[in-house]
């Protein structure tokens, strides 16, 4: 379960590069309601997604060469600076940052040893995401990765997650659950999941967001009347809930879930 009241290591922002912000703004507008807030010109079009009232998100131009469009995943951290230097030493990269971001936070983008791409949120004025596991919110994240072990030992490292292992049907691996540091099972916010190569898009690990829904069918019939796709489902997933995994018309995926009562 993911909450707003954000721990080191917690899942906090996310945001999503695409090319054109108001075409992606009116999809994602059609599939979940949202509404978008921009900052104008003078902030490259970055904006705010909002949903009745409250930051479910936030989208922006590509700036990055050679990047894909995607959603990025942003954990909190108590020092963005320290984190960039810890991701460093054990193998990552420092894509972009540290930097501040006007007095709302301190952030970094980041890449893990394996190629998976991810941000740190230091906050200043901005404590993040106003809105999280409600229908058309985020409630979830995945890492799919060609070397499960390496991400735990490094991400474990990095955040001092806790994660435990859950085997998956028909003897097909493990799902690897993912509970900050300290917290309780009631507070775990993500999953890892190891996958070849050439499952993965662009061949390289990337995470992903899951958002809620009170009707997975529904959601998933907006998103291909709307020009996106579905990779897989919808179907049913034993004490999880009806899933989805979709595309927006840029290719950036995300799941969609309407959880298990």
């Amino acid at each position: 379960m993911i909450t707003t009241d954000f721990g080191v290591g917690s899942p906090c922002w996310l945001d999503l590069g695409v090319p054109d912000v108001d075409a992606a703004a009116a999809f994602y507008g059609s599939v979940f309601g949202w509404e978008l807030q921009s900052f104008g010109p003078d902030a490259g079009g970055y904006g705010l997604f909002r949903l009745d009232g409250k930051t479910v998100g936030a989208v922006g131009r590509l700036t990055e060469e050679g990047a894909r469009p995607a959603w990025m995943i942003y954990f909190k951290t108590a020092d963005a600076d320290a984190t960039a230097q810890a991701v460093q030493q054990s193998g990552g990269t420092v894509r972009a940052g540290p930097f501040d971001a006007a007095g709302e936070a301190r952030m970094a983008q980041l890449t893990d040893p394996s190629g998976g791409q991810f941000a740190v949120w230091q906050p200043g004025k901005n404590p993040g995401l106003e809105s999280v596991d409600k229908p058309g919110t985020l409630t979830w994240i995945e890492l799919y990765t060609t070397d499960a072990a390496t991400a735990k030992e490094f991400y474990g490292a990095l955040f001092a997650w806790q994660t435990e292992d859950v085997p998956l049907p028909g003897g097909g691996g493990a799902y690897s659950l993912i509970t900050p540091s300290g917290a309780g099972q009631e507070r775990m916010h993500g999953g890892i999941m190891e996958l070849p190569a050439e499952h993965l898009a662009g061949g390289r690990p990337y995470w992903h967001p899951v958002f809620g829904s009170e009707n997975c069918d529904a959601t998933v019939a907006r998103v291909t009347e709307n020009g996106g796709s579905v990779q897989m489902g919808p179907e049913d997933a034993k004490d999880v809930g009806r899933l989805a995994v979709c595309l927006d018309p840029y290719g950036a995926d995300f799941v969609v879930l309407t959880p298990a009562s």
